[in-house]
């Protein structure tokens, strides 16, 4: 085993063992947090080219299955019918097979599969997959035209070069408000400025998954950098931001919801817009809002002007 492969393991070890202390603890949001990470960082491996990584194939759906019994067991601390609970005590049988990856040779504990590449569907899309609806999930609204690339969550851009008399905005999105922010799982949103007749007028970029959840609140702290000129942007242009999170028993990343901002509400300072039920409506059409709650998507705008 090399050094890297050693460290690679006492990282993920590590890791496993504090998503069951937090769990032990009753720490649950915690606990569903560390889970969520390290299955990605399993899955990633698992999907990994052969000349990319020091395990075998073998090895490697080992690790996708235990992926799989982290979300599970992420789940099942979400989920109130105790019947389908992963439970913890089922999950710390596969540390000792973790740590141990490059000898473990034994059948796998339990009967799962590897949970497969996921697939990141376009607003509007995901529609035709969803029956379970709650009250603040339905769908009415124009979708989005079906121009949509699969892109892994943290796609952010530099600010661009400054220009004599042109302003640059840079947009820190700071937190959303939702009745079951604790739920979400792998929560991130994507930054987009379209035209009046939803045509993008900048790349298109996602955020990292959020840093951390509280109480109604999912916390993102991070900077977007628009990518044009505000005097460039078209009349009647916005910037949309489209909150998208993994349902793993569906297997795919859904838009939750969506809002927007138009051209004049960008000025210096916080700013709080309403949140919108999907399918997200770049032509702005069909508008109906996600909740009556007062829960909104919290924002701070930047303005550089050389």
């Amino acid at each position: 085993m090399s050094e890297a492969a050693r460290s690679l393991l006492q990282r993920w070890g590590a890791s496993f063992r504090k998503g069951t202390d937090f769990d032990s603890w009753g720490q649950l949001v915690e606990a569903i947090d560390e889970y969520q990470i390290l299955a990605r960082h399993l899955q990633k491996e698992a999907q990994s080219q052969p000349n990319n990584s020091e395990f075998t194939e073998d090895q490697k759906k080992t690790l996708a299955k235990i992926a799989t019994c982290l979300e599970l067991r992420s789940a099942a601390l979400q989920s109130t019918q105790s019947q389908e609970e992963f439970k913890l005590e089922d999950l710390k049988k596969l540390e000792p097979i973790l740590k141990n990856i490059f000898t473990y040779n034994k059948e796998f504990p339990f009967d799962v599969q590897p949970v497969p590449p996921r697939k990141i569907l376009a607003p509007g899309e995901e529609e035709d997959l969803e029956f379970e609806e709650d009250e603040e999930e339905g769908g009415a609204g124009a979708g989005s035209p079906d121009t949509f690339s699969a892109r892994v969550p943290g796609t952010l851009l530099p600010r661009l070069p400054s220009e004599p008399g042109m302003t640059l905005l840079t947009i820190k999105i700071e937190k959303i408000g939702l009745k079951d922010a604790g739920q979400c799982i792998d929560p991130y949103i994507t930054v987009s400025v379209k035209d009046l007749n939803g045509v993008d007028l900048t790349p298109v970029q996602d955020t990292p998954v959020a840093s951390r959840k509280e109480d109604t609140y999912i916390h993102f702290s991070v900077d977007i950098e628009i990518q044009r000129h505000i005097e460039k942007l078209t009349k009647g242009a916005a910037i949309f931001f489209e909150f998208k999170h993994y349902k793993p028993k569906k297997r795919f990343t859904s838009t939750k919801c969506f809002a927007f901002m138009e051209m004049d509400e960008i000025k210096p300072g916080p700013i709080v817009i309403e949140l919108y039920k999907k399918p997200t409506d770049f032509k702005r059409k069909k508008l109906q809002l996600l909740t009556k709650k007062p829960l909104y998507l919290h924002l701070h705008q930047t303005l550089h002007k050389e």
